[in-house]
Protein backbone atom coordinates (compact mmCIF):
# COMPACT_ATOMS: atom_id res chain seq x y z
CA UNK A 1 0.00 0.00 0.00
CA UNK A 2 2.97 2.43 0.80
CA UNK A 3 4.44 1.80 -2.50
CA UNK A 4 0.75 2.46 -4.30
CA UNK A 5 0.75 6.07 -2.37
CA UNK A 6 4.22 7.16 -3.21
CA UNK A 7 3.82 6.92 -6.72
CA UNK A 8 0.37 8.43 -6.27
CA UNK A 9 2.16 11.54 -4.43
CA UNK A 10 4.40 11.60 -7.32
CA UNK A 11 1.67 11.79 -9.59
CA UNK A 12 0.03 14.44 -7.60
CA UNK A 13 2.79 16.72 -6.55
CA UNK A 14 4.51 16.61 -10.13
CA UNK A 15 0.91 17.64 -12.02
CA UNK A 16 0.48 20.30 -8.77
CA UNK A 17 3.48 22.18 -9.58
CA UNK A 18 3.26 21.59 -13.73
CA UNK A 19 -0.12 23.07 -13.24
CA UNK A 20 0.92 25.84 -11.17
CA UNK A 21 4.19 26.77 -13.15
CA UNK A 22 1.67 27.01 -16.39
CA UNK A 23 -0.89 29.08 -14.95
CA UNK A 24 2.14 31.49 -13.85
CA UNK A 25 3.07 31.16 -17.67
CA UNK A 26 -0.18 31.95 -18.81
CA UNK A 27 0.04 35.10 -17.03
CA UNK A 28 3.17 36.63 -18.42
CA UNK A 29 2.14 35.80 -21.56
CA UNK A 30 -1.34 37.51 -21.02
CA UNK A 31 -0.39 40.37 -23.00
CA UNK A 32 1.88 38.57 -25.57
CA UNK A 33 0.79 37.26 -29.25
CA UNK A 34 2.34 33.58 -29.27
CA UNK A 35 0.86 31.27 -31.04
CA UNK A 36 1.80 28.52 -28.53
CA UNK A 37 -0.76 30.06 -25.71
CA UNK A 38 -3.05 27.39 -26.60
CA UNK A 39 -0.70 24.62 -26.45
CA UNK A 40 0.33 25.42 -22.68
CA UNK A 41 -3.51 26.49 -22.03
CA UNK A 42 -4.47 22.73 -23.05
CA UNK A 43 -1.34 21.24 -20.86
CA UNK A 44 -2.39 23.29 -18.12
CA UNK A 45 -5.78 21.90 -17.83
CA UNK A 46 -4.78 18.21 -18.69
CA UNK A 47 -2.15 18.42 -16.02
CA UNK A 48 -5.19 19.62 -13.49
CA UNK A 49 -6.91 16.47 -14.34
CA UNK A 50 -4.37 14.05 -13.33
CA UNK A 51 -3.63 15.93 -10.22
CA UNK A 52 -7.13 15.76 -9.28
CA UNK A 53 -7.19 11.92 -10.57
CA UNK A 54 -4.35 10.93 -8.14
CA UNK A 55 -5.97 13.14 -5.57
CA UNK A 56 -9.04 10.70 -6.19
CA UNK A 57 -7.34 7.94 -5.78
CA UNK A 58 -5.00 9.19 -2.59
CA UNK A 59 -8.54 10.24 -0.70
CA UNK A 60 -9.92 6.63 -2.11
CA UNK A 61 -7.01 5.39 0.74
CA UNK A 62 -7.76 7.45 3.40
CA UNK A 63 -4.08 9.37 2.73
CA UNK A 64 -3.09 12.70 3.54
CA UNK A 65 -2.55 15.19 0.29
CA UNK A 66 0.82 16.52 0.90
CA UNK A 67 0.71 19.83 -1.84
CA UNK A 68 4.30 21.04 -2.89
CA UNK A 69 6.29 24.04 -0.64
CA UNK A 70 5.63 27.49 -1.71
CA UNK A 71 9.36 28.20 -1.60
CA UNK A 72 9.60 25.78 -4.84
CA UNK A 73 6.40 27.54 -6.18
CA UNK A 74 8.16 30.90 -5.74
CA UNK A 75 11.50 29.79 -7.22
CA UNK A 76 9.60 28.33 -10.40
CA UNK A 77 7.30 31.41 -10.25
CA UNK A 78 10.65 33.18 -10.96
CA UNK A 79 12.44 31.13 -12.85
CA UNK A 80 9.67 31.42 -15.71
CA UNK A 81 9.50 35.34 -15.39
CA UNK A 82 13.11 35.48 -16.15
CA UNK A 83 13.07 33.42 -18.96
CA UNK A 84 10.51 34.66 -20.45
CA UNK A 85 11.72 38.17 -20.12
CA UNK A 86 15.09 37.24 -21.66
CA UNK A 87 13.11 35.77 -24.56
CA UNK A 88 9.47 35.14 -24.80
CA UNK A 89 9.51 33.25 -28.64
CA UNK A 90 7.62 30.38 -29.11
CA UNK A 91 10.60 28.77 -29.45
CA UNK A 92 12.10 29.38 -25.77
CA UNK A 93 8.61 28.83 -24.60
CA UNK A 94 8.57 25.37 -25.68
CA UNK A 95 12.74 24.84 -24.89
CA UNK A 96 11.24 25.88 -21.61
CA UNK A 97 8.59 23.80 -21.37
CA UNK A 98 10.32 20.54 -22.64
CA UNK A 99 13.39 20.92 -20.30
CA UNK A 100 10.71 20.56 -17.18
CA UNK A 101 8.18 17.79 -18.52
CA UNK A 102 11.19 16.03 -19.69
CA UNK A 103 12.20 16.07 -16.05
CA UNK A 104 8.85 14.81 -14.98
CA UNK A 105 8.99 12.19 -17.31
CA UNK A 106 12.34 10.70 -16.55
CA UNK A 107 11.30 10.67 -12.64
CA UNK A 108 8.05 8.97 -13.58
CA UNK A 109 9.89 6.34 -15.25
CA UNK A 110 11.72 5.71 -12.67
CA UNK A 111 8.76 5.39 -10.25
CA UNK A 112 6.99 3.38 -12.62
CA UNK A 113 10.18 0.98 -12.60
CA UNK A 114 10.54 1.07 -8.68
CA UNK A 115 6.48 0.24 -8.26
CA UNK A 116 5.30 -1.74 -10.89
CA UNK A 117 5.48 -5.34 -9.39
CA UNK A 118 4.09 -3.67 -5.72
CA UNK A 119 1.40 -1.35 -6.67
CA UNK A 120 -2.17 -1.77 -7.57
CA UNK A 121 -3.25 -2.03 -11.11
CA UNK A 122 -5.08 0.92 -10.94
CA UNK A 123 -2.52 3.19 -9.81
CA UNK A 124 -0.16 1.78 -12.00
CA UNK A 125 -2.36 2.73 -15.02
CA UNK A 126 -2.41 6.46 -14.13
CA UNK A 127 1.17 6.50 -13.72
CA UNK A 128 1.44 5.27 -17.59
CA UNK A 129 -0.82 7.10 -18.26
CA UNK A 130 0.65 10.35 -16.87
CA UNK A 131 4.08 9.06 -18.39
CA UNK A 132 2.53 8.91 -22.07
CA UNK A 133 0.73 11.91 -21.75
CA UNK A 134 4.42 13.64 -20.96
CA UNK A 135 5.76 11.97 -23.73
CA UNK A 136 3.02 13.25 -26.12
CA UNK A 137 3.19 16.78 -25.16
CA UNK A 138 7.15 16.98 -25.87
CA UNK A 139 6.44 15.54 -28.95
CA UNK A 140 3.45 18.42 -29.59
CA UNK A 141 6.13 21.16 -28.41
CA UNK A 142 8.82 19.91 -30.44
CA UNK A 143 6.92 21.59 -33.52
CA UNK A 144 7.58 24.85 -31.76
CA UNK A 145 10.95 24.82 -31.54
Amino acid sequence: MKENNELLEHIYQDAEMAYYTLEKLEEFLKEKDNKIKGLVEETKLEYLSFKERAESHLEKDNQEIVPEDIVTKWMAKMGIKKEVKSDNSDSSIADLLIKGISMGSINMEKKIKDYEKSCNKEDLKLAKDFLRFQEEKIEKLKKYL
